[in-house]
């Protein structure tokens, strides 16, 4: 990324239905250059919906979504200020790689030059000249990439973009997404695996039917959890804890995340006379523990 131009993404008020369901609800968050940026969710969560929103293909009914302060449509060059990927297997089959990327030059108004160099920095030199019908789903997912990345955008926008990635593909895409920020460029990630998101993203952004959840880095929103606590008698304890009107949440260890810090809640075992078996820090859970815990149906904690 080389665009001395600093492009944030935002989502201000955003509202879309389908058929009297609603998809986004009221969503607001930023991506501010230099950073990754994870939008997680379960499927159904409005995702791709508001991706969908932020690059042009779908109108919202309410809200807007910005690129550098724009609207997609209206950007002079859009192919040159934020690249997109959204699906991969849309990419004509009957093209090689290397005239997927050249077509792609072409259409964003960059010499076509740039489809070789580009070729190289997504590992695809040895599949250039293979039609694109033939290549796994980890070599389209390298190739959608590139495509995106053709016209050296500010900013970058991608679906899932670890799906069909091999372990070495994983990598490589951690590292391509973390180069890109470092050099003043904006990225807006989805994706399911979550492990490599987390290894990846600055911040989180977590929404569950629409609607913003949670948004911070993983160690915030981890540090929400509470703390660990167990007890000799469980249900004596969750009746305490429900009398004083404090939020808990079952663990599968069979200890319960508290939201209360650790001293607080000695303190508050002391004054039940509740035996405590366990009584740990602040729970800093896995992304995938958090992202379950804060898009469950129910919880204490949502």
């Amino acid at each position: 990324m080389t665009s001395s131009t600093a492009v944030p993404l935002e989502v201000r008020g955003l509202v879309k239905t389908y058929a009297g369901s609603m998809a986004v609800d009221e969503l607001d968050f930023r991506c501010r250059p230099g950073t990754v940026t994870g939008l997680l969710g379960a499927n159904g969560a409005g995702k791709t919906t508001t991706l969908r929103i932020l690059t042009g293909l779908t109108a919202a009914d309410r809200g807007e979504a910005l690129v550098g302060g724009r609207r997609y449509r209206d950007l002079p060059r859009a192919g040159r200020t934020v690249g997109v990927m959204l699906d991969a297997r849309s990419l004509h089959g009957g093209r090689t790689g290397i005239e997927t990327l050249r077509l792609a030059a072409r259409t964003v108004g960059v010499p076509v030059e740039r489809a070789e160099a580009v070729l190289e920095q997504v590992g695809l030199e040895e599949a250039a000249t293979r039609r694109v019908s033939a290549y796994s789903p980890g070599l389209l997912r390298r190739l959608g990439i590139g495509v995106a990345l053709i016209g050296d955008p500010a900013a970058l926008v991608l679906d899932e973009p670890a799906n069909g990635l091999d372990p070495e593909g994983i990598r490589w895409l951690r590292r391509l997404l973390r180069s890109f920020a470092d050099a003043g460029g904006t990225v807006l990630v989805t994706s399911h695996q979550l492990r490599e998101v987390q290894a990846a993203v600055d911040r989180l952004v977590v929404i569950s039917r629409g609607r913003l959840v949670r948004e911070g880095t993983l160690e915030e929103i981890s540090l929400e959890r509470g703390t660990r606590v167990a007890a000799t008698d469980m249900l004596a304890l969750r009746a305490a804890l429900d009398r004083h009107g404090i939020a808990s949440e079952p663990r599968a260890d069979g200890q319960l995340a508290v939201s209360l810090a650790a001293e607080d809640m000695g303190r508050l075992a002391l004054r039940e006379q509740l035996v405590l078996t366990s009584l740990g820090d602040p729970d800093h859970a896995g992304l995938e523990d958090v992202l379950l815990a804060l898009t469950a149906p129910t919880g204490a904690l949502r």
